[in-house]
C-alpha cells in the first residue's frame, strides 16, 4: 500500500438511457464523489484525486465509477472508508436520478 492511496472500482447496472442521460448520471456520481471528499477532507489534505466514469456496453449497460484518492501520510483519515461511502453516496444519488428519469417515461 503506498503512502495513504487507495483505488476502488464500482458498477452501477443501467437501464437504457439516452446519451444525453448517460453523461448526466456520470457527472452526478463524480460531483457526489468529489463532495463527500472534499466535505471530509480540506484541499490541501489531498494530494491526489481521480475520479473516472466510463460508460460499458457488453451484455448489460453500466456504469464503470474509478475512484483514486491518495493523502499525505500525516493526514489520519481512513481512505477507504472514506472512499466507500464517497462511492456509497454516489450509488444512492444515480438511483434516486434513475427512478426520476424512469418516473417522467
Amino acid at each position: 500500500m503506498d503512502e495513504g492511496g487507495s483505488r476502488r472500482v464500482i458498477h452501477i447496472g443501467l437501464p437504457e438511457l439516452s446519451e444525453e442521460e448517460l453523461i448526466e448520471v456520470g457527472e452526478l456520481a463524480q460531483e457526489t464523489i468529489i463532495k463527500h471528499i472534499f466535505d471530509v477532507l480540506n484541499r490541501s489534505d489531498v494530494k491526489d484525486i481521480e475520479v473516472t466514469m466510463r460508460i460499458n456496453r457488453e451484455d448489460t449497460l453500466d456504469l464503470e465509477v474509478e475512484v483514486y484518492l491518495e493523502v499525505p501520510i500525516f493526514v489520519k483519515v481512513d481512505v477507504e472508508g472514506l472512499i466507500d461511502e464517497a462511492v456509497e453516496k454516489a450509488y444512492e444519488a444515480v438511483e434516486r436520478k434513475l427512478r426520476e428519469i424512469a418516473g417522467k417515461g
